[in-house]
């Protein structure tokens, strides 16, 4: 698999006033703007397209990751529009350009795993659809999944149960066809999506053991900050 989707849409409520006039991706993370961290990482798992979804000044991010070629690979841009359309709404909007089958991964996610192995396991089995959890137990953010000897049985961002101990990690693959169900929405969350899936048993789940990381909180982002600093991921742009 060669493709990844960048959801890099959303007015990042949280981080106000400082993302009054810069898109969360473009924030300075580790010296440098946290999309670059999320392109170099994509990059060292061998996947060389990157499809960037996004919205609310989006055209900063554009600007500076240009067609993607000094990160060794290639980067296509689609934009909500006038109209937020949602995680899910943005990946539809985009259609034309994805994938039989693609990653997905949500902007201000830092995932330092190993993407080779989910693939792997992905073709290994037989539904279309994968979500990556981790056993979360409430540390990091609401764990939001229910995930038992290896099944995903249940998902819901919303509505959450004292049984789910594990979270959606922020990685998934994903059949273009999946969102071909949507042709009258336009509006929605990826969350929708992954439970449709859920429902018709066409979604599978892997555990990962490596925390992830996010720039989506005050908190989060000096967590981040620190992580990156402290790893081999912050060497600068030549």
């Amino acid at each position: 698999m060669n493709q990844l989707v960048l959801l890099a849409g959303g007015k990042a409520t949280r981080l106000r006033p400082v993302t009054e006039t810069i898109p969360k991706s473009m924030l300075e993370v580790a010296g440098k703007p946290f999309i670059a961290h999320q392109l170099e990482l994509v990059r060292k798992n061998a996947i060389e397209k990157v499809l960037v979804c996004a919205s609310f000044l989006g055209e900063q991010i554009k600007n500076y990751l240009g067609d993607g070629s000094r990160f060794g690979m290639s980067v296509e841009y689609s934009f909500d529009g006038d109209e937020l359309l949602g995680t899910g709404g943005a990946i539809k909007k985009a259609m034309n350009m994805l994938d039989e089958q693609f990653y997905v991964m949500y902007g201000d996610s830092y995932l330092n795993t190993d993407f080779e192995l989910i693939n792997e396991y992905f073709f290994a089995q037989s539904k279309p659809a994968l979500m990556t959890v981790y056993l979360n137990e409430g540390k990091w953010d609401n764990s939001n999944v229910l995930f038992e000897k290896g099944n995903l049985l249940k998902y819901d961002k919303v509505n959450r149960t004292s049984d789910m101990k594990h979270i959606d990690y922020g990685l998934g693959i994903l059949p273009k066809q999946a969102f071909e169900e949507y042709n009258n929405k336009t509006v929605f969350d990826l969350s929708e999506v992954y439970g449709k899936l859920l429902e018709k048993d066409l979604l599978a789940g892997y555990e990962v053991k490596e925390r992830f990381y996010e720039i989506g909180s005050f908190t989060g982002l000096e967590e981040t900050d620190k992580f990156l600093r402290e790893t081999n991921q912050n060497k600068p742009l030549e």
